[in-house]
This record gives C-alpha cells, sequence and structure tokens, in this order.
C-alpha cells in the first residue's frame, strides 16, 4: 500500500496574524518541520499553497494551489487528491495535515493504517483526547470526482459534511501524560507560544 502526502498551508492565518507556513519553529520554518515528519512516512510529498510558490524557496516536492483559494481545507483536499491521481504508480491513499502541527507523530501513516483494519476502504481520520481531527486523514486516491462535484453543490465546504456523505473510520491516539497533544494545532500567537514552550521542554511525540 502506497501512500502520497499533502502539507495543507492555503489558508490566509488570519487568527495568527502571519503565515503559519514561515513560522520560525526549532529553527526552521514550520512547512520544513511538518515535511521533515511525513517525508519518512509517504512515498510522495506535495506542499499545499496559494499565492508566489518562490516564497518557500526550492523545494524537492511540488506545491499545488487550491482550484478556488479561501473555501477551507477540502480545496487543498482536492488538490491533492487530484496530484495523486496523476502520479505513476498512482499510490493508494493520501495522508492530509495541516501546515500547523508542529507534534504530529513519527508513525502517523502506519497508525491510522493499522488503527483502520476491517474498515470498509473510506476515509481514515485521526483522534486525539476528546475530538477527532479530520483533516489529518488518509483520502483514498480516487475520490476527487466525488469531492469536486460534493463541493460545487454543497452549502457549506466543511470536512464534516463531506465526510458524513463518504463514511470514515476513526483511529485515537492517546495524549500521554506531560506530553503535548500530536495534533495540537497552532492557529494564535498565544497557540505558538505555548508550543515552543514544549519544544523547549523537549517533550515530544515521537
Amino acid at each position: 500500500m502506497t501512500t502520497a502526502g499533502v502539507i495543507l498551508a492555503g489558508g490566509f492565518s488570519r487568527r495568527m496574524g502571519q503565515e503559519k507556513a514561515q513560522l520560525p519553529f526549532g529553527g526552521q520554518p514550520m512547512f520544513a518541520r511538518i515535511a521533515g515528519i511525513l517525508a519518512p512516512q509517504v512515498d510522495h510529498l506535495a506542499l499545499n499553497a496559494n499565492g508566489d510558490p518562490s516564497r518557500f524557496g526550492p523545494l524537492a516536492w511540488p506545491i499545488i494551489p487550491d482550484d478556488e483559494p479561501d473555501t477551507g481545507p477540502l480545496g487543498g483536499v482536492l488538490a491533492g487528491l487530484i496530484w495523486a491521481e496523476s502520479l505513476t504508480p498512482r499510490p493508494d491513499y493520501l495522508l492530509s495535515v495541516p501546515v500547523d502541527t508542529p507534534f504530529l507523530p513519527r508513525d502517523l501513516v502506519a497508525r491510522l493504517r493499522a488503527g483502520s483494519r476491517g474498515a470498509d476502504g473510506g476515509v481514515i481520520i485521526a483522534a486525539s483526547g476528546d475530538r477527532d481531527h479530520p483533516v489529518v486523514a488518509l483520502w483514498p486516491v480516487g475520490l476527487s470526482e466525488r469531492l469536486a462535484e460534493w463541493r460545487s453543490t454543497a452549502k457549506s465546504h466543511g470536512v464534516r459534511g463531506f465526510l458524513s456523505t463518504t463514511g470514515f473510520t476513526v483511529v485515537d491516539f492517546p495524549v500521554a501524560a506531560g506530553k503535548p497533544d500530536p495534533f495540537l494545532n497552532v492557529n494564535t500567537p498565544e497557540d505558538f507560544a505555548a508550543a515552543e514552550r514544549w519544544l523547549a521542554e523537549d517533550v515530544l511525540l515521537c
């Protein structure tokens, strides 16, 4: 089973006040940290981002834009699925993760796959604590037409709305005592400060 990965960085980062993908974290931009976590886990990797791609400098992997900017994370998922479907050989799944989750598990793909055994082949999403994280997910490659059609008629482009039409499996990732939530989102300056404190204490999920 092969997997492509897409880092979702297509939003405007309004609550942060600056582009989250470029936030310096642990001596590198946030997007580079996420790429470093994902690259060993996937067969192909891409960055979903809008605007001038040159701001990311030279990369060893493609930058793919949304079909329509600012339509939520499903725009990036759709872009990722279309890209994954163009690869040869075509991967089985697309892993999507947001660019603002610096403590992603380094065995994320393996645990999502293992936790979904016996499922019906639908979307596989992560959960931790008392909430799920539908943007951290394995999407069967081949969903692009269905997703594009749904987005053309849906009143809301929320991820959960689409998942309700496809079926999905939830895989729980326990939060260990004294460690950060593996899917902690850095949405605001306060979140970023908290993440930096975790990093400074060297308390990471690996």
